[in-house]
């Protein structure tokens, strides 16, 4: 993700260790107070929800949360936009 980051001048202002810092469900969720938009990389695809519409919590919950039921990494916050999950190519597409 680092390598990814400096390829296309996104420069970090906050860097959480997620291996040290763990979010569950309500401290999740609590991450889209605010957001415009949630992409989560999911394996090639991406799938995009506009927060500024009604959505399920419980469907985003099962989206954004691993196996352990904690927040999948990595997670970037770009101005309105929540990007959950790595998928360079889409990625891309969305910080432009």
């Amino acid at each position: 993700m680092q390598e990814f980051l400096a390829e296309n001048s996104v420069d970090t202002v906050e860097e959480i260790n997620a291996r040290k810092v763990s979010y569950e469900r309500d401290d999740a969720l609590k991450l889209l107070d605010g957001m415009k938009d949630l992409y989560v990389g999911r394996g090639k695809k991406l799938v995009h929800f506009d927060l500024k519409k009604e959505y399920d919590e419980d469907e985003i919950a099962g989206l954004i949360l691993g196996r352990s039921g904690t927040l999948r990494a990595p997670v970037l916050r770009v101005g309105k936009k929540l990007i959950v999950g790595f998928n360079e190519e889409a990625l891309g597409e969305v910080l432009k």
